[in-house]
Order: C-alpha cells, then sequence, then structure tokens
C-alpha cells in the first residue's frame, strides 16, 4: 500500500473492506486515477465495517468505502460515535447475494423454492420452513449480515417481511464482518448469510453454502456502496475533495468497460487486497453466480460501477434507507430525521466535481423508486441519459415525498411501529 507523511495537502487517508464492490476506490488508489488528480492515497484494508466506522469517525480516515446507508446513521447519531458524513458519490448498485447453508438448501427445495435465483419464490419456501420449526419447536434459523446499518440488512429484513416473516423475531439477524462468512455457514453456526461478492461464491466453492438470491433479484438497481468523505475533511479543501471524487468516477468507468475485467480481477487479487484466486474475482465482476453441481448462471446488471448514472447519489436513495431505519425501529419519523437523513447525500457536489469532464448526469435529485420497469430516458445535464430499471421484486414502490404514507402501508414492521 501507498504510504505517505501526515500533513501533505494532497494526501487522501481511504479506507476500504475486501469486496468487490471495493474496486473502483482500489483501482483510483493503485492504478494511477488518483495520481492523475494530483492526489497520494494512504489506502488501508479494515478488519470490519465497524472498524472502518470508528477510525474515520476519530479522522484516522478521510474517507471510505462505505455501506450506504451508514453515513445516514452517523448523521443520526444512531452510531457509538455520532459522526457527520457526506456522500458525494455512489459506488455502484448491485453486487451482493443471499447464501445459505447445504441444510437449509435442502428444507427450502423440498418447500418448492425455485432453483435458479428468483427473489419471490424463494422467501415464499422460507416462510414455509419457518412456519414449519415454529411447528416442531426446532430453534429460529440465524442469519448473518455485515453490519446491522447497512444495505444488506434493509434488503434482507425487505425480502422477509414481503413474505410476512418478522425480522429478528421470527429469524434472527446478527452481524458477521464477511470474510467470517463462510467460515460461520460452515462451523453451522450461521444458517445464512447477505453480503458483497465474493464470499457468497467462497461458501460455494468450499461446498458448505448456496447462494438463493441476489439484492437485484429484490430491488434492480439497488444502492449498495458509497463513497464515504468525513464533511470537514471536505471542507477544508474543496478541491481537493473535488478531484477525489473524479479520481473515483473516472475509476468506477474503467471498472466497468469488459476489456479491463482480467487486469482489474488480478488487482484485486492481491495479497493486501483479497488475497483470493482470480478466478473467484473475474466471476464476481463478470456476474456469474454458483449454484448447483458447479453449474453458473449469469446474472445481467450484477454489478454495475458507473453505467446508468450508478454513482450519482440521490436523495431518494436516502429516503428509503431512513424509511427503514424507522420502519425496523431503529429511530422514530421526524421532519428534522428526514431532512437530516436527505442531506447526507449530496448531489450538488457529484455534479460540480464531474462538470470538468462533461459527464451526463440527472437534472433530479430524488426519484420515485421501483417506479421504473424498462430502461427509460431522463433529463439530464449533458446529451442523453437513461436511468435502469429499479423495480422492487414485490411490486413496491418508495416515494420520497409519501414516507409517512409508504411507512403505513407495510404490513410488517417493529413492534414499536405497529
Amino acid at each position: 500500500m501507498n504510504r505517505v507523511r501526515a500533513g501533505d495537502p494532497n494526501l487522501v487517508r481511504m479506507g476500504f473492506m475486501p469486496l468487490t464492490d471495493c474496486a473502483p476506490v482500489v483501482a483510483a488508489s493503485l492504478l494511477g486515477f488518483a495520481e492523475a488528480e494530483g492526489l497520494r492515497v494512504n489506502l488501508t484494508k479494515e478488519a470490519s465495517w465497524a472498524t472502518l466506522r470508528d477510525r474515520i469517525a476519530v479522522r484516522h480516515l478521510d474517507a471510505a468505502h462505505m455501506l450506504a446507508p451508514m453515513p445516514i446513521a452517523a448523521c443520526l447519531g444512531l452510531t457509538p460515535l455520532a459522526d457527520r458524513l457526506i456522500v458525494p458519490l455512489m459506488l455502484g448498485f448491485g453486487g451482493n447475494t443471499i447464501t445459505v447453508s447445504r441444510g437449509l438448501w435442502a428444507d427450502l427445495k423440498a418447500a418448492g423454492a425455485p432453483t435458479h435465483l428468483e427473489a419471490k419464490g424463494t422467501v415464499r419456501a422460507l416462510a414455509e420452513v419457518v412456519a414449519e420449526r415454529r411447528r416442531r419447536g426446532v430453534a429460529k434459523l440465524v442469519f448473518a449480515v455485515v453490519h446491522h446499518h447497512s444495505a444488506h440488512t434493509y434488503q434482507l429484513s425487505y425480502w422477509l417481511a414481503a413474505a410476512g416473516i418478522v425480522p429478528n423475531v421470527e429469524i434472527d439477524i446478527v452481524a458477521v464482518p464477511p470474510p467470517l462468512m463462510p467460515a460461520a455457514l460452515a462451523a453451522g453456526q450461521i444458517d445464512g448469510f447477505c453480503a458483497g461478492e465474493p464470499w457468497g461464491r467462497v461458501a460455494s466453492v468450499a461446498g458448505c453454502g448456496r447462494c438463493v438470491t441476489t439484492n437485484i433479484a429484490i430491488w434492480r438497481a439497488s444502492p449498495e456502496k458509497v463513497l464515504g468523505v468525513a464533511q470537514d475533511w471536505a471542507e477544508a479543501d474543496p478541491e481537493r475533495h473535488f478531484r477525489l471524487i473524479r479520481a473515483v468516477y473516472k475509476a468506477a468507468v474503467w471498472c466497468d468497460d469488459p476489456a479491463n475485467r482480467e487486469e482489474l480481477a488480478r488487482l484485486l487479487a492481491r495479497p493486501e487486497i483479497f488475497d483470493l484466486p482470480v478466478p473467484i474475482l473475474q466471476a464476481n465482476l463478470e456476474g456469474r453466480i454458483m449454484i448447483d453441481d458447479g453449474e453458473e448462471i449469469r446474472v445481467g446488471g450484477f454489478l454495475n460501477f458507473s453505467a446508468s448514472a450508478a454513482t450519482f447519489p440521490w436523495k431518494s436513495n436516502a429516503a428509503w434507507f431512513y424509511s427503514q431505519m424507522v420502519r425496523w425501529g431503529e429511530t422514530k419519523m421526524s421532519a428534522e430525521g428526514y431532512a437530516r437523513a436527505q442531506a447526507t447525500y449530496r448531489p450538488d457536489l457529484h455534479r460540480t466535481a464531474l462538470a470538468p469532464l462533461g459527464v451526463s448526469l440527472p437534472t433530479a435529485n430524488a426519484k420515485i423508486e421501483g417506479s421504473i420497469d424498462v430502461e427509460t430516458a431522463v433529463p439530464s445535464t449533458v446529451g442523453r441519459l437513461f436511468l435502469a430499471p429499479d423495480s422492487f421484486f414485490d411490486g413496491g414502490v418508495f416515494d420520497p415525498e409519501q414516507i409517512d404514507a409508504y411507512l403505513a402501508s407495510q404490513p410488517v414492521k417493529a413492534a414499536a411501529q405497529r
């Protein structure tokens, strides 16, 4: 990793977790994109999301590859060290899988689960398994997520609730660092997990897990990771902040190019990044998901770093995450909290930073999430811009201007919200 002395005005101290969607941050740091912007990056691999969160809170880091809801939770004071973080750039969408133990997969198949990653039929089968275990007096299933304030938590909870399963009542949800999930599954400590790749594939290759669905099957074009930045660091030198945004954006475009996948897989496979075989990482980048007997399914759009405005920090994404924090009893609905959550995502800074590049960006700051069924043209700053479908698997729609009505319409929610 690069090491630069403290106090350097062009230094960026940036952290990441070993997940395939860290690619834009790693590529920006190690392939010259940051250097081309006059920046020198001190890039560090973190042991857990909690460690990364706390290191940026005490300003050992300036910016980081972060879970999309984590800056919102920090700004709402829901983390041990409340902090003011901003999100000037998303790191793409997709890239998560839900993986279960081989034993649970056998039960799901017996309950009629589809074999090809379909979200609705799989969760219906899971609801039957949960009900049968309850009738027999068998212990509740335990699913792991990477952190409680993660897209994984809210995607998994949304998926379960759509089938009438109450998270943390009928299925326990625990937090486990993603690299430890395959071992926890193999040891029988958890029955399944929702995590970014490559850890679902690692479990499949090891023979202890089976992928049953993906986050884009639950919510197409679902936000996943972000570039989280300390607000005071960004405000101390706005131009340095803009240079960082441009460097990571250019790296995201490079990562999306199929011609670069093999080189990117080799980069990520390095001991200081993943220390995993190149074929595992290349499969992730190509959207190849392993199922039974080594068979693979290629999932279109499984991981998107930059296309379809995937880097744009929609305020409606922030609003949806806030709605889920309220839904599951993590905070109370308030006008102040809602405004603070939305203010965390900064499309204004995104546009300003990328203006010199002539990038086509949305002119709106928010959209109705789940309303786009086919690729759709939208008003843009330059030329033409098409957004990818963003529908929810259950047909749900989220209007950020109608958050109270949305919350009232959810049949499954935390006891405190019923």
